[in-house]
């Protein structure tokens, strides 16, 4: 074993006691971190409008600092583009990581001295915690690939803008430069299919241990891998690769497809990184769910998704929370974002450490008949399909069909398979099936002749790919949205 890897085991030891530390005092650490940002950003423009200075305890934060999403915020953040201080958060952030967003067009979310630390630390921690459970540390001395946007950033009034991957690429350890893939002038390129290729040009000889990125993308580094390689499977190529970390989406579509490139399994860690915050990671091989990150100047509240549209849904602190509840998260940042919703559902797989999973959108669900459908179930319900079959999938989504040309309304499942079923009757029957177990509403009006059982639209191959090109969102940390409420992506689909 290499001095690398021995002093990475002796550090993960170190992180791994640190983590526990705080973790098994959620709601102290919690209420310390109010505290702080109360604190420091009582005399900023927000803190003055909104009274931090009476503010004592979180019920008083609550009474004086709304929900609000990106729209209501952007008064404040307005003012900081432009160069104002000490309005969101004191001084000026660092940076402003722009982001295309799901529900709100661009947004540029600011990143502050303070924040930006724990991006790095979380990301570090999340691979010390896997070396110290599994006490694998040889891939700290091979390759490593991190797809991920361009690093150029643009500054403007003191201020560095660009995308959040992108801003990470400048803050990678001096240890790992060495082992870190693509050079810097292929990351800086913009356009992700030249990009694609250029990385598969740089490390299709190399000794790649670890490889870490959105699933639907690394998955297109693969395939690009098979064809430049004459077939080779992508653990052929790489011998000695042996971790994958994502995020951004559920794996489990793609695992299936993975290991058939791969020709093997490899482990992985799942990690919830955000431009808003770096909020979860995976901390352990053994559990589901993702260590809420309750340490790193982020307070975290959390409204029932079902309430979240009432007039005044209650909002629950860590101690308040139940495992299995869909949650929509609530985040105030040290960056300078207060009460802010960013749209993501969360459930609680456990409470001692809190853990979670990303259960979806909280605005991308099915409820065209009072289903409320959610990517976690349509998820599910996929991995269920699929168990025991040779059916592999690129890619799927899902949406209503309201007004069909004859019978009942459905939700139609569109599906670029990589190796179709052999009977689609009896793959769409064992998908419904699996839908109506998940939601038992859905189930009811299946019952009731409401609905009738889900159709399957096969989408030919590159036609998800086709599309996220069409509309300006091939690659980097964009990705398709499971399911929606309308038929925006569906009909783009149907003619592509």
């Amino acid at each position: 074993m290499s001095i690398k890897a021995i002093a990475a085991k002796l550090f993960a030891s170190k992180i791994y006691y640190q983590t526990r530390a705080w973790a098994n005092k959620p709601v102290e650490t919690q209420v310390e971190v109010f505290q702080s940002l109360i604190r420091d950003a009582a005399e900023t423009e927000f803190g003055k409008d909104h009274g931090f200075d009476k503010i004592k305890t979180i019920s008083d934060f609550r009474k004086r600092v709304p929900i609000r999403d990106y729209e209501d915020l952007k008064p404040y953040i307005e003012k900081v583009r432009l160069g104002e201080k000490d309005i969101l958060w004191k001084g000026k952030p660092l940076y402003f990581a722009k982001t295309s967003g799901t529900t709100s067009g661009a947004k540029y979310i600011p990143l502050t001295k303070e924040s930006m630390p724990f991006h790095i630390e979380a990301s570090r921690n999340a691979i010390l915690h896997y070396i110290y459970e599994t006490g694998n540390a040889n891939f700290v001395d091979g390759k490593m690939i991190f797809l991920q946007g361009s690093p150029i950033l643009v500054e403007k009034y003191g201020i560095k803008f660009g995308r959040l991957s992108g801003i990470g690429a400048h803050f990678v350890p001096k240890y790992l430069q060495k082992n870190r893939l693509p050079s810097w002038d292929t990351n800086c390129i913009e356009d992700w299919e030249t990009k694609i290729d250029a990385i598969v040009e740089e490390t299709i000889e190399q000794d790649m241990t670890l490889i870490s990125g959105i699933p639907s993308w690394v998955q297109m580094y693969f395939e690009r891998l098979r064809e430049k390689s004459g077939g080779k499977k992508v653990g052929d190529l790489f011998k000695n690769f042996q971790l994958f970390i994502y995020g951004g989406v559920n794996y489990e579509p793609y695992r299936a497809k993975f290991e058939n490139l791969i020709g093997r399994k490899v482990d992985s860690i799942e990690m919830f990184p955000a431009s808003e915050g770096f909020f979860a990671y995976q901390d352990t091989q053994t559990q589901k769910g993702m260590l809420l990150l309750l340490n790193s100047g982020i307070f975290y509240e959390f409204i029932k998704s079902d309430e979240f549209f009432d007039e005044n849904p209650k909002r629950l602190g860590v101690a308040d929370v139940e495992i299995g509840v869909n949650y929509v998260m609530i985040v105030s940042t040290n960056a300078g974002l207060w009460a802010y919703n960013i749209g993501d559902t969360v459930k609680f797989t456990n409470l001692k450490p809190h853990r979670i999973i990303v259960s979806g959108r909280i605005k991308h669900y099915i409820s065209a008949f009072g289903e409320h459908v959610i990517s976690n179930e349509v998820e599910n319900a996929m991995k269920e399909a699929m168990e025991g079959t040779s059916v592999r999938i690129n890619e799927f989504t899902v949406a209503p069909q309201i007004n069909p040309i004859s019978g009942l309304p459905y939700h139609e499942w569109f599906i670029e398979f990589e190796n179709e079923p052999e009977d689609m009757v009896l793959f769409s029957e064992k998908l419904d099936a699996a839908m109506r177990k998940q939601n038992i509403y859905y189930d009811d009006l299946i019952t009731g002749n409401i609905l009738r059982k889900v159709v399957v639209s096969k989408v030919a191959l590159h036609g998800f790919e086709n599309y996220m090109k069409s509309v300006g969102k091939l690659g980097g940390q964009n990705k398709i949205p499971r399911l929606a409420d309308n038929r925006t992506i569906a009909d783009v689909l149907e003619v592509l």
